[in-house]
Order: structure tokens, then sequence, then C-alpha cells
């Protein structure tokens, strides 16, 4: 076996043990959650593009630091599903797909739901903070981003991304993926890099919380380690 494949399955093989079986035996049928998403995705795409859609999609998926925080927080939940308009769709559907999809197997489709709200919760938070702290600040945003839309699936699949790549020993993909979003910060430095930076700060958090959890209850029964979530 090569060293790139020993690597491959050092970071990936726990990954690709929890999610294979499940999928050889049921297969779409696996991840219901993930591929209403991917629908609800596409549908909310097809909608804000028409011209009777897109002011109803905007009223009731899009999230600006500008609004009252009870009205950000009322549209969060559905923003998740509201892809950026100046992108691909085809991007974010296949990034839900793969990262939803293998979180759901993982995790379960609820613990999938709830990592990536508080990932875009963090994100959609994090606006009105760095706008508080204004353009001279290291995280600061200009008072302009308060009329951006925020970062729509992006923060959430970042965030999935992340507590999968801790949860299952895939380190350097966590890191990677890490490294990838501070340079977006460097090079960009706009609302949707550092609301990404906001939902990796949660989900660090999780993980932390999701550890010391863990190591307490080993240290009631004896066990050790992190075994998979499944549900």
């Amino acid at each position: 076996m090569s060293t790139l494949a020993r690597w491959a399955r050092a970071e990936w093989g726990l990954l690709y043990v929890t999610v294979r079986e499940p999928l050889l035996k049921r297969r779409w049928r696996a991840v219901p959650m993930t591929i209403a998403a991917v629908c609800l995705t596409a549908v909310v795409q097809v909608v804000q593009n028409q011209s009777w859609g897109f002011g109803f999609v905007r009223n009731v998926g899009a999230v600006r630091a500008e609004e009252p925080l009870w009205l950000a927080l009322l549209r969060t939940p559905l923003s998740l599903f509201v892809p950026a308009l100046d992108l691909p769709v085809w991007g974010a559907l296949a990034q839900i797909l793969i990262v939803f999809g293998i979180a759901e197997i993982c995790l379960g489709w609820w613990r999938t739901l709830a990592v990536a709200y508080i990932a875009t919760l963090a994100g959609t938070l994090f606006a009105r903070v760095g706008i508080w702290l204004g353009p001279e600040g290291l995280l600061g945003l200009p008072g302009s981003d308060a009329q951006v839309v925020d970062t729509g699936p992006s923060a959430a699949v970042v965030g999935l991304a992340v507590f999968l790549g801790w949860r299952y020993g895939a380190y350097v993909t966590a890191g990677v993926v890490v490294a990838a979003m501070i340079v977006e910060v460097l090079l960009k430095g706009n609302l949707a890099g550092k609301e990404h930076l906001a939902a990796i700060a949660a989900v660090l958090v999780l993980c932390a919380v999701s550890a010391l959890r863990h190591r307490r209850r080993a240290g009631t029964t004896g066990s050790s380690g992190l075994p998979p979530i499944r549900s």
C-alpha cells in the first residue's frame, strides 16, 4: 500500500466505513432529509429567479444585518436553503448533497440540522457584531454590508464539514477547510468570508462541548474515545 493510500485510509477510512454500508443497503433512502434539502434549495432557486418570486423569497428567507433581530432569527432557518444569486446553483446543490448526506448518515438528520443551524446562526449574528466593530477592526465590516444578504447554505456546509472532520478523525480535511476560509477572508475580506469564520468558531465550540461530554461519559462508564454517532 502506497504512502498516499495509507494516508487516505487514515484520514477518511472511518467516514468511508460509516457511510458505505447504509448507502449500499438503502441508497437514497439513507438520506431523506438531504434529498428534501436539495429539492427545497432547487425550488427556492427557481422561484427567486422569477419576477413574481424574487420578492417573496427575500421576504421569507433573506437575512440582512439592517433588519430587526427578531425578523432575522425568524428567517434564518429558511435562509439555509436560499442559494446566492451571484454563484452557480449547481455548486450549492452539490455541496448540500455531499456534505449534508454524509452528515445525515453519520450524525442523524436532526443533529445534522442542529449543527447546520448553529453554524448559520453564528454567521448571521456575527454580521451585526462586525458592522458594530466597523471597517477598521480586524473582523469588522463596513456599514454598507448591513444591506448584503447572508451566506445561505455555505456557512452550514462549512460548519458541517469541520464538525465531521473533527468527529471522524479527518483532521487534515477539517484543517484545509478552515485554512481555505481564512485565505478567503485575507483575499476578499467580505461579509461571506467572515460569516464562514464565525460559523467555524461556533462549530469548534460545539466540538469542545461534545468532547467534554464524551470524556465525562467515558469516565463514568469506563469506555474511551468518541464512537460514531448514529441514529
